[in-house]
């Protein structure tokens, strides 16, 4: 009696359409980590190195033929612009990583539409020294992987360090020491209270208001910030970035 063989079924080998997607997203997997570990080195290095000028800086440069930047090491810029600038942008700074939980609720259930006032200093350096002018919600996922990053290899007072010399104060003046030369004649080192106060005053549009000949409305808002800066001097939420002395 013949005994009957089981034939086994042969693997469908997989088409080229489906060989050539395999390794498409093998190589879209290889390109992002690799990209994701140059910018971590970059991020890391701009801990400890000055960061170079970045898109907005060189884009103003050329429409205006040159811009004005002096960077200067926190320990040589007034401890009121750092307590006025976060008092103003982002008083809970030394409390939450990168991103202010508190501010970004009730930015959303104030049903304004509007997250400006949520942004943290840490976005903002993420915004302004990594990335371009513009809003789109790569630009924004950026954004936050960045800021988580920034948290991650710096520390709090190198954050405000390169914020307070990236920051735009004027058309073409970038950072504290050039805002403090332009409008008052003094060094950054020097700068007063009510100085700083009017600095942190026309963030985030300085192109259309001035330190030097604040109107009304900013006026009442130096006044508010310079008492704020004060107020977390006092309480300790300026205690993460202040410069022993």
């Amino acid at each position: 009696m013949a005994v009957k063989t089981k034939k086994r079924a042969r693997k469908k080998a997989p088409s080229p359409a489906r060989l050539l997607l395999r390794k498409l997203l093998k190589w879209a997997a290889q390109g992002f980590w690799t990209l994701l570990g140059i910018q971590a080195v970059v991020i890391f290095l701009f801990a400890f190195v000055d960061p170079p000028t970045n898109f907005y800086q060189w884009s103003e440069g050329r429409r205006l033929e040159g811009i004005r930047q002096d960077w200067r090491p926190i320990e040589e810029v007034s401890a009121d612009v750092a307590r006025a600038v976060v008092a103003a942008e982002d008083a809970n700074f030394c409390q939450h990583w990168g991103f202010d939980l508190g501010a970004i609720r009730a930015a959303v259930t104030s049903g304004s539409g509007r997250l400006r006032g949520a942004s943290t200093l840490s976005q903002q350096v993420a915004k302004n020294v990594f990335l371009w002018p513009g809003r789109n919600w790569v630009r924004k996922a950026l954004e936050a992987e960045i800021t988580m990053m920034i948290e991650l290899f710096w520390s709090k007072r190198r954050i405000i360090e390169v914020y307070l010399n990236v920051a735009e104060f004027d058309e073409g003046v970038f950072g504290v020491q050039a805002a403090g030369r332009h409008y008052f004649g003094v060094d950054a080192a020097q700068l007063s209270l009510v100085q700083a106060a009017r600095l942190a005053a026309i963030l985030p549009n300085p192109k259309n208001r001035s330190a030097k000949n604040p109107s009304p409305q900013s006026r009442r808002r130096a006044a508010g910030i310079a008492d704020g800066a004060e107020t977390i001097r006092l309480d300790g939420r300026a205690a993460c970035f202040e410069v022993l002395k």
